[in-house]
């Protein structure tokens, strides 16, 4: 995995991020800046390297991201980030045109973000037991703010929830990968482990995807990140209506303020979701969280 994003990193710097980066764990990003010394980022903390990123370097990075092939990898990167082998992702930030209101292109890339790809399995494994229902798999939100995991634990709830256990058997899921964060599929195939009977639909919009995944591959659960549109929940209400079942991340904070977002409070006053998990990122890097059911009790 760290050799996957040492290939990557400029030539001219690649010996001083060998020294700060191999020797350690919990790094969760890699900043490059122009101008600015990169920076590597994890559990709070910040380490930053001497010498400064130029746009060289940068440019260089791309080529190593591309396989020296940046056209190839346009349409990525237009929309802002790409996954490389091993599930990492790469987000870009620079000069964008726009044509007829939309993004177009993305030049000029100055500042290069990686996330580093980390599965962390059995994360999950204290909350599954609490997403069942008489056995049954309940429909399911996973509610943090941004950076704190909710990915991190959907996927692993995906993987657990397909390979069963001893009270539950394993379910048919499918994985709406807008962003390829879940499974970070890499020319199609996942690099991270989401489990024997999961399907992935990649690089579909969220709403396509859903209904494709209940038109063609009969799936138990369907597990989908970042809900929140007026389309969103559309797709998930005809999920539900058709006996499927939802396993969905959302940003948010409190039972409070998801009842404040109009289309998410209309399904929750349906009591379409019969588990609303709130995940929270302690000073000390420890996840916990809460769990409240469709009448907004508290559980756990």
């Amino acid at each position: 995995m760290k050799q996957d994003i040492l290939r990557i990193l400029p030539t001219r710097l690649r010996g001083t991020f060998s020294q700060a980066f191999l020797g350690k764990d919990g790094i969760e990003e890699i900043r490059v800046r122009v101008g600015q010394p990169p920076e590597l980022r994890g559990a709070g903390q910040s380490e930053w390297l001497k010498e400064k990123a130029t746009a060289e370097d940068l440019e260089e990075m791309l080529t190593f991201i591309s396989r020296y092939s940046i056209y190839a990898y346009e349409e990525e990167i237009r929309q802002g980030y790409l996954t490389i082998e091993g599930g990492s992702r790469i987000g870009f930030a620079g000069q964008v045109r726009v044509e007829g209101g939309h993004v177009s292109r993305m030049t000029n890339i100055r500042f290069i973000n990686i996330r580093i790809a980390k599965e962390r399995k059995g994360c999950a494994r204290e909350l599954m037991p609490w997403l069942y229902e008489e056995g049954e798999f309940a429909n399911t939100l996973l509610i943090s703010k941004p950076g704190v995991g909710k990915t991190t634990y959907l996927r692993d709830c995906v993987r657990m929830a397909s390979e069963g256990d001893a009270s539950h058997r394993g379910k048919k899921v499918c994985v709406i990968d807008e962003r390829s964060e879940i499974a970070a599929c890499h020319m199609g195939s996942p690099q991270n482990d989401v489990g024997r009977r999961t399907d992935v639909i990649d690089g579909c919009p969220k709403q396509e995807g859903m209904l494709m995944a209940l038109r063609s591959l009969s799936p138990e659960i369907v597990a989908v990140d970042e809900l929140g549109g007026r389309k969103d929940a559309a797709a998930v209400e005809r999920l539900a209506l058709s006996g499927c079942r939802v396993l969905g991340t959302l940003h948010g904070d409190c039972m409070e303020q998801v009842g404040r977002m109009e289309e998410m409070s209309r399904l929750h006053r349906q009591k379409l979701f019969r588990r609303y998990v709130f995940l929270k990122k302690e000073e000390d890097g420890r996840r916990t969280f809460q769990i409240y059911n469709q009448e907004s009790e508290r559980l756990c």
